[in-house]
């Protein structure tokens, strides 16, 4: 045993050694690290920040889109999306299970509420997956579908909170409000991009700048309780007031759609606007499309108001005739012979529109008759091609307007040949814009002086109020004289209303004494020449009233409508300007110019009374009634008291009882949203045309804040009916053709 002792020795001291030098390097190891702070050349507390610092995105909201009474046009709002998670993995108690258990009865039910076959359903539902989504037919679900799916309690169900651009409207001034476009970045962030409209013009400032919050975690990521934070606001994008009036675009959309529904024009332009501030309330067209969905842009991208011009024809002769006026070269009373007309003995004959003329007329007949032979002689033998030129330039047909829109076109004059001088006159040849003569046109209604298109009334900051532009009404010029202005709109009266030679006589409104022009311009042909066919052309009216102090102007202009003559082309232009300038006059309570019968009633206040005393007092002065409520107290009214309000018009009633959803079959979204917001409800609408289906049945309750969503359309197969009975029911005798006004 003795003899082992020395190697038992030399092995024990061996490994004291071995561990001594050990424990020597993690000695000089700790030390190191203590006294540098890095490890492998990396500083140790950037790592531990790296590993338990997070960041988190705060979600800046993009500015809200009003009318100049602070409706919403467009805003953000929250939707969600519909997520399944499949995996088994997810379920750890049996009796609460976290994921789809019985893929059949799931599609079954989701079917019910998402726009997808349920076959289609159960295939997404049984892939091998973690979990899955249901693609477009699972975004945007509203909060009133949430809710629904929810209480059915389907296993492995679960929804994504998410954002979307809300366009309460549909399809409602969509070329001038545009639309944004969300474009997902690779960081998971989103932003919302301007692609047409207001919505591209005014891109910069309706985009916000995401906040951030820094914050230190656990291990798991949660929010430690002592944990240093530091957080950067988010910045909302700023809300933009337009100059749109709500209640008059909505006139306007109603009209233009019963003019599609009849007679399927290939196009449709409407504007209205203020003639004293040069505001534009409504503007319109057809064919449009619905901003949330983008059905129908493939047919309407570009806004025809603004981004193309064409040859006006005789609404064209308004301004001719304001620059002799002004040049004291006009005497309605010298007369001239009719029929046709030579510039130069190598041009070819200009005629009258009704080929032979009327023989020999005063120039006041022939601008009543819309004579061509009239104009183009006033122009070279009046006042001379190079003065003309002049006004030209003065009412702004050589140049854009400068509106607040993308993509805006100028005019093309031609003005090299004396022909093309002489028709420039009444409107052919030469083409410009209907946002022009618009502009124009505020130079006949307002003394002379011509304003600037404005669609911006004011831009504001969406977390302070504050204004942060504020647009005031910009006068560009003044091409003519007041006392020029008032003869020309007496002149265009008597189109109007002179029942003889007038070729406005049907653009005449009761109480209202009307002043404009008609016009009916031909269509090239991109073979050469124009168009020929009965419907091939453009029909259009340029009016203002009242006639001795305007407050509107409206543009309307109908291209090949299906009709038998091309003298009825004023039917279809007459069936949008005279229901938008009546109804628009006596909703900014313009008085009549002459006693007639009584077609609006100013509503009471209504608050307090019965509920079966007041439905039939406002029955029986010819209102449509619909109480939301239960109660036997009126406690709230739509419109509201001292409104007038059109004969016939729906009144919405609430009570002190239960709101209860009425069936809106049939209904306007005018109408509509009155019961949205009477009840305080988020109105979401598809289509256009009149209500065929609503997500809250009759008799169920309204509840604050939660979705109204609507389908408003009219099936194909309707549509061709009902334009195969107007086409019967509208045919003129022949007798009836001959005696129509044409221009």
């Amino acid at each position: 045993m003795n003899k082992k002792q020395p190697y038992m020795n030399f092995g024990a001291a061996g490994l004291f050694v071995i561990f001594g030098l050990l424990f020597f390097i993690l000695l000089v190891r700790y030390f190191s690290i203590q006294i540098t702070g890095e490890v492998g050349s990396q500083p140790l507390a950037a790592k531990a920040q790296q590993k338990y610092s997070r960041t988190g995105n705060l979600d800046a909201a993009r500015g809200v889109i009003y009318d100049q009474k602070g409706e919403v046009i467009a805003e953000d709002t929250t939707s969600y999306n519909l997520i399944a998670i499949l995996d088994k993995k997810m379920t750890t108690n049996s009796k609460k299970p976290n994921h789809v258990t019985d893929p059949e009865k799931t599609a079954r039910e989701l079917a019910k509420y998402i726009d997808m076959e349920e076959s289609k359903i159960y295939s997404i539902l049984t892939k091998d997956q973690f979990q899955v989504e249901f693609g477009k037919a699972g975004r945007d679900i509203s909060h009133q579908t949430k809710k629904e799916i929810e209480a059915l309690k389907l296993p492995g169900i679960t929804f994504k909170r998410d954002s979307k651009r809300f366009y309460p409207n549909g399809i409602f001034a969509s070329h001038l409000v545009g639309y944004a476009d969300r474009i997902d970045e690779e960081d998971g962030t989103y932003n919302y991009v301007g692609k047409m409209g207001i919505e591209k013009t005014l891109n910069k400032e309706l985009t916000g700048k995401d906040g951030k919050i820094n914050y230190e975690s656990d291990l798991w990521g949660y929010l430690l309780p002592n944990g240093e934070q530091k957080v950067t606001p988010a910045e909302n994008g700023n809300d933009v007031y337009l100059t749109i009036d709500k209640k008059i675009q909505t006139f306007l959309e109603d009209a233009m759609n019963k003019v599609v529904e009849e007679y399927k024009p290939k196009k449709i332009i409407a504007i209205v606007a203020d003639p004293k501030t040069g505001n534009i309330l409504a503007m319109g067209q057809r064919p449009s499309f619905h901003p949330k969905t983008k059905e129908g842009i493939d047919n309407s991208w570009h806004n025809e108001a603004i981004e193309t011009s064409f040859e006006p024809g005789s609404t064209m002769k308004i301004f001719t005739l304001a620059a002799a006026i002004e040049e004291n070269k006009f005497n309605p009373n010298d007369l001239y012979q009719s029929g046709s007309y030579r510039v130069t003995s190598k041009d070819k004959a200009i005629h009258d529109h009704n080929g032979s003329g009327w023989g020999t007329i005063s120039y006041l007949e022939g601008v009543q008759r819309s004579s061509n032979v009239a104009f183009a002689k006033i122009a070279n033998e009046q006042l001379g091609f190079e003065k003309f030129r002049e006004y030209l330039t003065k009412f702004g047909f050589d140049k854009p307007t400068g509106i607040d829109l993308p993509f805006e076109t100028s005019g093309k004059i031609q003005y090299t040949w004396p022909i093309e001088k002489a028709t420039t006159a009444y409107g052919q040849g030469t083409a410009i814009t209907p946002i022009q003569q618009i502009q124009a046109a505020t130079a006949i209604a307002n003394n002379g002086k011509m304003m600037k298109p404005q669609v911006i009334d004011k831009i504001v900051n969406h977390d302070t109020g504050e204004v942060i532009r504020d647009v005031t009404p910009e006068v560009v010029s003044t091409p003519i004289s007041a006392e020029t202005a008032k003869e020309v709109l007496d002149i265009l009266e008597t189109v109007v209303s002179n029942k003889e030679t007038g070729t406005g006589n049907r653009y005449q409104i009761d109480g209202y004494s009307v002043a404009g022009k008609t016009g009916t311009a031909s269509i090239p042909d991109p073979k050469g020449g124009y168009l020929d066919g009965q419907e091939d052309y453009i029909f259009s009216f340029l009016g203002m009233a009242p006639k001795d102090d305007p407050k509107l102007i409206v543009y309307v202009a109908v291209q090949q409508p299906k009709i038998d003559h091309y003298s009825m082309g004023s039917i279809p232009v007459s069936m949008v300007f005279n229901p938008v300038m009546k109804n628009s006059l006596h909703y900014l309570n313009i008085q009549p110019s002459q006693q007639e019968k009584a077609s609006t009633t100013k509503l009471a206040d209504l608050n307090g009374q019965g509920v079966t005393e007041t439905v039939k007092q406002l029955q029986e002065s010819g209102l449509d009634v619909v109480v939301v409520g239960k109660g036997s107290k009126v406690t709230g009214q739509l419109p509201a008291a001292d409104t007038n309000v059109l004969e016939g018009e729906k009144i919405i009633i609430q009570t002190d009882g239960k709101l209860i959803a009425p069936d809106m079959t049939g209904w306007s979204l005018r109408d509509v949203m009155k019961v949205a917001k009477i009840s305080g409800m988020k109105l979401n609408s598809t289509g256009s045309g009149y209500v065929v289906k609503q997500n809250i049945k009759e008799g169920a309750s309204l509840q604050k804040d939660d979705f109204l969503i609507v389908d408003l359309k009219t099936t194909e197969e309707k549509l061709e009916m009902e334009a195969k009975e107007a086409e019967e029911n509208t045919e003129v005798p022949d007798e009836d053709l001959d005696n129509l006004p044409k221009d």
